[in-house]
């Protein structure tokens, strides 16, 4: 699979686009004035516990303040002859947690200690404890910033520190070497492990490290330079959370990437044959950290002048467009509807057009299979995280539902996220879980309508016209002074009255007794209306 990185740049914003074979996979958006929060390092101030929860919530300076869970907390000191009398069986410990070891990515980074010195970076592992006697109101704390705010929610803290480079995460507080999981080969994973270790002593680097994907089959030279960034990194952290003015409620001690560099760090490998850039003096920067920092890929960086907009030459506008869709159709004549709610994100696959040839199960086998490959494309092109239900057409044969499960373990495979995936269960439905740390696609471009408040549907003008009948009889019931009746609404409405329901509106005044008329206001929406007592 060949794959092509897009950088395209704005006075506005910054715009990333990943091609799987010319095909749109992934994008990323970060707009200048709002800047994306996960990775930053900030010192903070604690602004209240909450022991119900297990939880503090810490200003960090931004609008909202982020929310900080004792299970993100680093652990308290254990007592020195703990530490000692447990030395062996965390050796032990160690060598069987590889495998159950996950790529921290940028999007998922972990956060700092809260305290440490500026001349050592040693961290000393602790015990579980409660979160009222770790943190009090007014205390300052250092934390990192995990997951973006999602809509009216604060961002995610951690204590625990995670610094990524080009190959290698660096955990301060941790104390053990991680593998990707996704470097399959045991001996590429032993010898990983046995470098980082080695190397790890030889600079008297204390805490732990994870390996990353980029890792796999890099010589030891390449590793070597990795930690020596690293460990200067984390040392000007602590030199920089020293200095803070105490009197500053929050600071930001160290600050992510920008998207474009960003992208080279974590996006490139093997396959990646071209990264192609619109602006001049990003084309520059990325060039630069491309020679210090990803070498393979420095000859593959282009420079792009033409007069065409970059993202309209490879169609990634279009496909922007039918990412905010709810419809998604397939090659065959099915299709998805894709919904996206506060609790969960439900797909429904349908057969639409499609009708197969040989038979309905045949005919709802291939559309399910076919859909796999959609469901793993939209979840990355749109990010959508949290809960996933997935409505797969009935199937009857239980290796059709084996197949169609692992078509969609096998698309997710090249998927950053995390995911988790259920079996197919009696009603064909998958839940699934895919980690979730910035807004969507839809969340970062869209806002709930303003007429609808995002619900999707309006009521009908007919429900609306019964409404102000109802409100009229009120009025008159409670004012008696009223000599007419003068109705404000939609077009729509007033339509329906003057037509539909005009014999309604004749009863109504020889009901009351009153005159009632009618004023269009075409600024008002289907559901608004006013009456004006005259």
């Amino acid at each position: 699979m060949s794959e092509e990185l897009l950088i395209n740049i704005s006075p506005m914003e910054s715009r990333v686009a990943v091609l799987d074979n010319g095909i749109l996979g992934e994008i990323y958006i970060e707009r200048h004035h709002k800047l994306g929060l996960v990775g930053n390092i900030y010192l903070g101030t604690v602004v209240r516990v909450l022991p119900g929860m297990q939880a503090a919530f810490v200003d960090i300076g931004q609008s909202r303040t982020a929310f900080l869970h004792v299970n993100d907390m680093q652990r308290e000191p254990r007592p020195v002859a703990e530490d000692k009398s447990k030395a062996a069986t965390n050796d032990k410990k160690e060598n069987s947690d590889n495998s159950a070891t996950t790529e921290t990515s940028t999007d998922s980074l972990a956060v700092t200690p809260p305290v440490v010195s500026a001349q050592s970076t040693e961290v000393v592992p602790v015990s579980k404890t409660l979160i009222q006697h770790r943190l009090h109101e007014s205390q300052r704390i250092l934390v990192q910033v995990t997951k973006d705010q999602l809509g009216s929610k604060g961002a995610r803290l951690t204590t625990n520190i995670s610094l990524p480079s080009r190959y290698l995460v660096y955990l301060p507080s941790s104390d053990h070497i991680g593998i990707s999981q996704r470097i399959d080969g045991e001996e590429e994973r032993t010898r990983l492990k046995t470098e980082l270790s080695s190397l790890m002593q030889t600079v008297n680097l204390k805490g732990g490290l994870i390996a990353r994907t980029a890792a796999e089959r890099v010589p030891v030279d390449k590793l070597e330079e990795d930690i020596y960034y690293l460990l200067q990194l984390w040392r000007t952290i602590c030199a920089r959370r020293q200095e803070i003015n105490h009197h500053q409620s929050s600071e930001l001690i160290y600050q992510e990437l920008s998207l474009p560099l960003r992208s080279i760090r974590d996006l490139v490998h093997a396959d990646t044959e071209k990264v192609i850039i619109d602006n001049t003096q990003i084309y520059e920067q990325v060039r630069y950290f491309a020679k210090e920092f990803v070498p393979f890929i420095y000859d593959k960086i282009v420079h792009y002048t033409a007069e065409q907009s970059l993202f309209d030459v490879h169609r990634v506008e279009d496909d922007l467009r039918d990412a905010l869709k709810r419809r998604v159709d397939l090659k065959s004549g099915g299709y998805l509807i894709i919904d996206q709610t506060e609790a969960m994100t439900t797909i429904d696959v349908n057969t639409g057009s499609f009708v197969g040839g040989r038979s309905l199960e045949d005919t709802v086998y291939k559309t399910n299979l076919e859909a796999t490959h959609a469901i793993a494309r939209q979840l990355r092109l749109r990010n959508l995280g949290g809960i996933i239900i997935l409505d797969f057409i009935d199937m009857l044969e239980q290796q059709h539902k084996d197949d169609v499960l692992e078509s969609l373990q096998a698309q997710l495979t090249q998927d950053y996220a995390k995911t988790k995936i259920t079996q197919v269960s009696e009603l064909g439905l998958v839940e699934m879980t895919r980690k979730r740390t910035r807004e969507s696609l839809g969340q970062q471009l869209c806002e709930p309508c303003s007429t609808c408040q995002g619900r999707g549907f309006v009521k009908t003008a007919e429900t609306v016209c019964f409404e102000i009948f109802r409100e009229i009889m009120r009025c008159a019931r409670t004012y008696n002074s009223p000599k007419k009746f003068t109705v404000v609404a939609h077009a729509a409405v007033i339509d329906l009255l003057l037509t539909s329901e005009s014999d309604t509106v004749a009863d109504l005044e020889y009901l009351l007794g009153r005159v009632i008329t009618f004023d269009v206001e075409n600024l008002y929406t289907q559901e608004q209306y006013d009456i004006v007592l005259d």
